[in-house]
């Protein structure tokens, strides 16, 4: 299923791409906006750009975030490309602000829905989320700053109108993904279970949160449980369950917005 939505995420992305940026050399964010700069001025197919350009980021992402995440990645950047070959680049509007508006938009509800399902859409999604990880800082804003760049290159190449309408548009991407995602988010996970060995060293494996134990007693059942408690990013909880649910179906967890850490949480 979440692949399938991975996939969905990426038709969306191009969508907006071929039917809303590129037809006003309007530029994306990331490693997509760069592909798109060199198609416009060169006979590269941007499709085919994207793929060979994000695929060292690609491998940098195995490294940094794990194996799952790099797959669901290689998936989007996969039919990301094949998308951006297929789909016809047409304008639906004549009005440009109306193409950067909803190009943006649309363009970022697509990255929000890959990033919500562990995945990035490749190039400097790979960037942020390792560095969002380390610090308190959203993956949105973190993209629209690094995407200044793109924007100095754009006014460059075309002009500086063009430059302003890709900084609105990757802004709106850039909220857009932060009102979909919240990866920044910080949560408190609280498991109550009778495997809390496995599920702890299973734990240290794959996150890279500490862990509080403690012991409780089941009111009803007046058995001997583990409570582990974790403060994670939204990002993280998706994964938490998949390992406790590996080694304990009946297991309880309890999910709270934390306020505020102080403390060493941002760890790499």
């Amino acid at each position: 299923m979440k692949n399938l939505i991975v996939v969905v995420g990426s038709l969306i992305v191009a969508f907006a791409f071929n039917f809303f940026l590129v037809p006003y050399g309007i530029l994306s964010s990331g490693i997509s906006g760069m592909a798109i700069l060199i198609g416009l001025i060169t006979p590269f197919d941007i499709g085919l750009l994207n793929l060979v350009l994000n695929l060292p980021l690609v491998l940098l992402g195995y490294f940094k975030l794990g194996k799952t995440i790099t797959i669901n990645t290689l998936i989007c950047v996969v039919s990301l490309s094949v998308f951006l070959y297929l789909l016809p680049v047409v304008p639906v509007t004549d009005n440009i602000l109306l193409s950067t508006i909803f190009g943006g938009i649309i363009g970022g509800i697509g990255v929000g829905l890959i990033l919500k399902y562990s995945g990035t859409s490749g190039g400097l999604d790979i960037i942020a989320i390792i560095l969002s990880r380390t610090s308190n800082v959203s993956i949105g804003l973190l993209l629209t700053g690094m995407n200044g760049i793109i924007v100095l290159i754009s006014g460059a190449a075309f002009n500086w109108n063009i430059a302003l309408y890709t900084l609105l548009s990757i802004y709106l991407t850039g909220k857009m993904i932060d009102t979909i995602h919240t990866n920044h988010i910080k949560l408190t996970m609280q498991i109550v279970t009778s495997k809390g060995e496995l599920i702890r060293e299973d734990l240290l494996k794959s996150i890279y949160r500490g862990i509080t134990i403690t012991e409780g007693f089941g009111g009803y059942t007046q058995e001997t449980k583990h409570i582990l408690m974790m403060v994670v990013t939204r990002y993280e909880t998706m994964q938490i369950k998949k390992i406790v649910r590996t080694h304990d179906q009946k297991a309880f967890i309890n999910i709270f917005e934390t306020i505020e850490v102080d403390g060493e949480f941002a760890k790499n």
